[in-house]
């Protein structure tokens, strides 16, 4: 399946945003239950470093340097028939090496043959879970949500009694 440039780079971006987002070991979970064992090299070995996180106040004004945040990166090359490698890349917030590492080699899967695979047995599933979780934090929040125009309306009625 050919894609233009821009269709492989939102690919990317989305399972890069939900691979980072799961956890580690529910990742690997999928690595091991994958049926279609690939030869993995390690292009460079995933290292942690630091970053630094710039803001913007507003959205809109001046960046400034909020601090440095700790990332991991891990590039690798992945063979499916032994002969054509795809490389893959990831960076993830943290220092968990493991995760850059498996977040890579689902990237690299997608340039492939198994994109398809990839998506539908893992992205997926993954992106799923992460909405259904967000959707309950949403609604644990919005539960403790307090309407502070009340307090304001009733001291305003208080002042007419006088």
């Amino acid at each position: 399946m050919n894609r233009s440039p821009n269709e492989y780079g939102e690919l990317w971006r989305r399972s890069s945003r939900v691979l980072a987002n799961t956890e580690v070991s529910t990742i690997e979970k999928h690595w091991s239950a994958w049926e279609f064992r690939c030869e993995v090299e390690q292009l460079r070995s995933p290292e942690v470093g630091m970053m630094m996180v710039q803001g913007r106040a507003g959205g809109v004004g001046d960046r400034f340097n909020l601090g440095e945040a700790t990332v991991s990166r891990a590039t690798v090359a992945v063979a499916l028939d032994g002969h054509s490698k795809t490389v893959g890349n990831a960076y993830v917030l943290g220092s968990d090496v493991r995760h850059a590492e498996l977040i890579a080699i689902f990237n690299a899967l997608l340039v492939g043959e198994g994109q398809h695979r990839v998506l539908s047995e893992v992205v997926e599933p993954l992106e799923r879970d992460l909405a259904k979780k967000n959707a309950e934090k949403h609604a644990t929040a919005q539960s403790t949500l307090v309407e502070f125009f009340t307090v304001a309306r009733e001291s305003q009625f208080e002042d007419d009694e006088d």
